[in-house]
Protein backbone atom coordinates (compact mmCIF):
# COMPACT_ATOMS: atom_id res chain seq x y z
CA UNK A 1 0.00 0.00 0.00
CA UNK A 2 2.76 2.27 0.99
CA UNK A 3 4.68 1.98 -2.37
CA UNK A 4 1.12 2.97 -4.73
CA UNK A 5 1.26 6.09 -2.30
CA UNK A 6 4.89 6.53 -3.23
CA UNK A 7 4.26 6.04 -7.01
CA UNK A 8 1.41 8.20 -7.27
CA UNK A 9 2.83 11.22 -5.31
CA UNK A 10 5.48 10.57 -7.66
CA UNK A 11 3.57 10.50 -10.62
CA UNK A 12 1.54 13.54 -9.46
CA UNK A 13 5.03 16.16 -9.00
CA UNK A 14 6.65 14.60 -11.96
CA UNK A 15 3.44 16.24 -13.89
CA UNK A 16 3.20 19.67 -11.52
CA UNK A 17 7.10 20.42 -12.21
CA UNK A 18 6.27 19.46 -16.18
CA UNK A 19 3.40 21.70 -16.31
CA UNK A 20 5.81 24.80 -14.16
CA UNK A 21 8.41 23.90 -16.31
CA UNK A 22 6.32 24.87 -19.57
CA UNK A 23 6.20 28.58 -17.54
CA UNK A 24 7.79 31.00 -19.75
CA UNK A 25 10.04 32.57 -16.89
CA UNK A 26 10.78 28.77 -16.18
CA UNK A 27 11.57 28.73 -19.70
CA UNK A 28 13.55 32.09 -19.75
CA UNK A 29 15.74 30.60 -16.90
CA UNK A 30 16.47 27.77 -18.38
CA UNK A 31 17.99 29.91 -21.76
CA UNK A 32 20.10 32.09 -19.82
CA UNK A 33 21.81 28.94 -17.50
CA UNK A 34 22.09 27.02 -20.86
CA UNK A 35 23.53 30.32 -22.23
CA UNK A 36 26.12 30.42 -19.11
CA UNK A 37 27.28 27.13 -20.47
CA UNK A 38 30.29 27.77 -22.50
CA UNK A 39 31.60 24.29 -21.87
CA UNK A 40 29.26 21.90 -22.60
CA UNK A 41 28.41 20.70 -18.79
CA UNK A 42 24.53 20.95 -18.65
CA UNK A 43 24.38 19.53 -22.31
CA UNK A 44 22.94 16.45 -21.63
CA UNK A 45 21.24 17.66 -18.49
CA UNK A 46 17.13 17.64 -18.45
CA UNK A 47 15.94 20.78 -17.65
CA UNK A 48 14.42 19.70 -14.31
CA UNK A 49 17.92 18.60 -13.39
CA UNK A 50 19.53 21.98 -14.12
CA UNK A 51 17.40 23.92 -12.31
CA UNK A 52 17.21 22.10 -9.26
CA UNK A 53 19.66 24.27 -7.35
CA UNK A 54 16.87 26.86 -7.51
CA UNK A 55 14.39 24.71 -5.04
CA UNK A 56 15.19 24.56 -1.74
CA UNK A 57 12.74 23.04 1.03
CA UNK A 58 12.45 25.38 4.38
CA UNK A 59 14.43 22.42 6.03
CA UNK A 60 17.14 22.28 3.13
CA UNK A 61 17.36 26.51 3.99
CA UNK A 62 17.66 25.91 7.49
CA UNK A 63 20.68 23.72 7.03
CA UNK A 64 22.57 26.67 5.15
CA UNK A 65 24.39 28.43 7.69
CA UNK A 66 24.22 32.11 7.26
CA UNK A 67 27.33 32.75 9.00
CA UNK A 68 29.62 31.86 6.13
CA UNK A 69 30.37 33.45 2.92
CA UNK A 70 27.62 33.14 -0.02
CA UNK A 71 28.83 30.47 -2.25
CA UNK A 72 29.86 31.73 -6.00
CA UNK A 73 27.50 28.87 -7.37
CA UNK A 74 24.50 30.74 -5.09
CA UNK A 75 25.54 34.38 -6.29
CA UNK A 76 25.49 32.71 -9.76
CA UNK A 77 22.15 31.88 -9.51
CA UNK A 78 20.55 34.71 -8.07
CA UNK A 79 22.49 36.65 -11.19
CA UNK A 80 20.79 34.32 -13.57
CA UNK A 81 17.21 34.36 -11.84
CA UNK A 82 17.21 38.68 -12.13
CA UNK A 83 19.02 38.28 -16.04
CA UNK A 84 15.60 36.43 -17.16
CA UNK A 85 13.87 38.65 -15.44
CA UNK A 86 15.42 41.29 -17.70
CA UNK A 87 15.59 39.06 -20.56
CA UNK A 88 11.78 39.27 -20.36
CA UNK A 89 11.17 42.56 -19.72
CA UNK A 90 12.89 43.32 -22.90
CA UNK A 91 11.67 41.07 -25.15
CA UNK A 92 7.98 42.50 -23.62
CA UNK A 93 9.19 46.20 -23.96
CA UNK A 94 11.58 46.58 -26.37
CA UNK A 95 13.71 48.07 -24.16
CA UNK A 96 17.61 47.43 -23.02
CA UNK A 97 17.48 45.79 -19.80
CA UNK A 98 20.51 45.19 -17.72
CA UNK A 99 20.77 43.52 -14.27
CA UNK A 100 23.36 44.50 -11.30
CA UNK A 101 23.94 42.44 -8.13
CA UNK A 102 25.37 43.87 -5.57
CA UNK A 103 25.89 41.60 -2.74
CA UNK A 104 28.32 41.55 0.53
CA UNK A 105 29.88 38.13 1.60
CA UNK A 106 27.63 37.87 4.26
CA UNK A 107 24.78 37.84 2.43
CA UNK A 108 23.21 41.22 2.69
CA UNK A 109 22.83 43.78 -0.69
CA UNK A 110 20.45 44.52 -3.56
CA UNK A 111 19.26 43.67 -7.24
CA UNK A 112 18.52 45.66 -9.92
CA UNK A 113 17.23 45.51 -13.34
CA UNK A 114 17.54 48.68 -14.86
CA UNK A 115 16.63 50.49 -18.40
CA UNK A 116 18.17 53.57 -19.31
CA UNK A 117 17.64 55.70 -16.64
CA UNK A 118 14.38 53.65 -15.29
CA UNK A 119 14.99 51.18 -12.45
CA UNK A 120 12.41 48.51 -13.43
CA UNK A 121 13.00 45.75 -10.46
CA UNK A 122 15.08 46.71 -7.24
CA UNK A 123 14.96 44.22 -4.37
CA UNK A 124 16.60 43.65 -1.16
CA UNK A 125 18.30 40.67 -0.73
CA UNK A 126 18.82 39.40 2.73
CA UNK A 127 20.44 35.69 4.01
CA UNK A 128 21.61 35.51 0.22
CA UNK A 129 22.98 32.11 1.32
CA UNK A 130 19.52 30.52 1.67
CA UNK A 131 18.75 31.35 -2.29
CA UNK A 132 16.26 29.32 -3.40
CA UNK A 133 12.64 28.45 -4.04
CA UNK A 134 10.02 25.74 -2.45
CA UNK A 135 8.51 24.12 -5.96
CA UNK A 136 8.92 25.06 -9.51
CA UNK A 137 5.52 27.07 -9.29
CA UNK A 138 6.80 29.31 -6.81
CA UNK A 139 9.93 30.19 -8.86
CA UNK A 140 7.54 31.09 -11.72
CA UNK A 141 4.95 32.48 -9.61
CA UNK A 142 8.18 35.24 -8.27
CA UNK A 143 9.66 35.37 -11.88
CA UNK A 144 6.80 36.84 -13.28
CA UNK A 145 5.52 38.85 -10.69
CA UNK A 146 9.06 40.47 -11.01
CA UNK A 147 8.73 41.06 -14.85
CA UNK A 148 5.07 41.85 -15.32
CA UNK A 149 6.10 44.90 -12.77
CA UNK A 150 9.33 45.96 -14.37
CA UNK A 151 6.70 45.80 -17.90
CA UNK A 152 4.28 47.45 -16.15
CA UNK A 153 6.85 50.89 -15.02
CA UNK A 154 8.54 50.38 -18.94
CA UNK A 155 5.46 50.84 -20.26
CA UNK A 156 3.90 53.72 -18.23
CA UNK A 157 7.61 55.90 -18.62
CA UNK A 158 9.37 54.58 -21.76
CA UNK A 159 10.98 58.01 -22.54
CA UNK A 160 13.22 57.66 -19.54
CA UNK A 161 13.70 53.92 -19.97
CA UNK A 162 14.95 55.08 -23.82
CA UNK A 163 17.68 57.25 -22.11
Amino acid sequence: MSTTQTVTEQTVTEVTNTEALEHPFIQELIRQVRSEDSYGFYRNWTNELMLKPFILSRQDKRKISVDGDVEPNTKGRIQLFYRAIAALIEKETGLLSQVVIDLSHEGFGWSLVFSGRLLLVARTLRDAQRFGFDSFEKLAAEGEKLTKSGVELAKRYPEVGNL
